[in-house]
């Protein structure tokens, strides 16, 4: 069973560093048939990540977008604003093995990639893995559960 949920679009952000690998897989969704919403930005113009990472993880805890996939040059600043939202759990990766921990063990919803340190067909194979990849359960959910701040 795969992460992508029937009636869900997958939810995609970066800034002007990510815009390019952006495209890319916006190209490669397409071609597997997985609907997306772009939430920005649509030019390598210099922008602020915050301003597309807010919006794409509102869609998500809304329920609207399921999963998300986001980036930046360094993929730290956009997930540290994802992770920001109680409802994500956004997850750094440049490997396709930690591409599938991170859904197996964390049951992350968010893949961030770092769009200038990793290779086109390196970054799709990761998002392939990404999506693909089922949430364990078991031992994980409790720790999962213990994530979100309470108030």
């Amino acid at each position: 069973m795969s992460i992508l949920k029937s009636g869900k679009k997958v939810a995609l952000c970066s800034d002007h560093a990510g815009y390019e690998l952006k495209s890319i897989i916006e190209g490669y969704l397409m071609s597997q048939d997985i609907e997306y919403e772009d939430f920005g930005t649509d030019s390598t113009q210099s922008c602020d990540y915050p301003d597309y990472a807010h919006p794409c993880a509102a869609a998500i805890e809304a329920g609207r977008c399921y999963p998300g996939i986001a980036m930046c040059g360094s993929g730290n600043g956009i997930a540290m604003t994802l992770n920001k939202h109680q409802g994500i759990r956004a997850a750094l990766c440049w490997t396709v093995e930690l591409a599938s921990l991170a859904r197996q063990h964390n049951d992350a919803n968010v893949l961030v990639l770092p769009a200038r340190f990793i290779e086109p067909a390196t970054a799709l194979a990761i998002v392939d893995a990404f999506l693909s990849t089922p949430f364990e359960g078991g031992r994980h959910e409790a720790r999962v559960a213990k994530i979100p701040v309470s108030r």
